[in-house]
């Protein structure tokens, strides 16, 4: 059995990790994909917290600024039971999933023990896997790294716009081979 693609990008905050995998997605959407992506809640004052969003259409709050309760990253307090409850589940490939999306391992995510089990999962499963991970951080995020077969990809200003297409062929293709392959589920 052929490796599936398992592609983590890369890159320093801000760089456009979450749009590249929303952007890769759009250019594949003949692919059956599983899991969640990431984003900035907003407010008056700023930036007030981050959602995590389902490819499915659920969403729930991953991190509130000043958050009472439960573990702290910077000055987000982690609603682990909503990366339990909805990102940890969407990693898990049911019948026909052709892509695991995991946006993002990260420093907050790698707090759920549960979430680290599913990503860990999926990067070794048999079903392709794009995610995005952090440029530094300790625990599971330098091990999803170096897990075998996983491509980590540094995502730059200069290659963010040129790279989705590359990698849209190859996860379609990769997808296709998945389901081709009956040993593979």
């Amino acid at each position: 059995m052929t490796t599936p693609p398992r592609i983590l990008v890369t890159g320093p905050p801000g760089v456009g990790k979450t749009t590249f995998v929303r952007r890769v997605l759009e250019l594949i959407p003949d692919v059956r994909a599983t899991g969640f992506y990431t984003g900035e809640i907003r407010g008056r004052a700023g930036r007030t917290g981050f959602r995590l969003s389902t490819l499915d259409g659920r969403s729930a709050q991953l991190a509130t600024a000043g958050g009472r309760g439960g573990p702290r990253v910077g000055r987000y307090g982690v609603h682990l039971e909503s990366l339990d409850a909805l990102g940890a589940e969407a990693l898990e490939p049911g019948p026909g999933i052709d892509l695991v999306v995991i946006d993002e391992i990260g420093k907050m995510e790698c707090l759920s023990p549960t979430f680290v089990r599913a990503a860990r999962r999926a990067l070794t499963g048999p079903v392709p896997v794009l995610g995005s991970v952090a440029l530094v951080g300790g625990g599971f995020i330098p091990e999803a790294k170096r897990l075998p077969g996983v491509e980590v990809i540094p995502l730059s200003r200069d290659n963010r716009d040129s790279l989705p297409t590359t990698i849209a062929e190859r996860l379609r293709a990769g997808a296709a081979r998945a389901s081709r392959d009956p040993s593979s589920r």
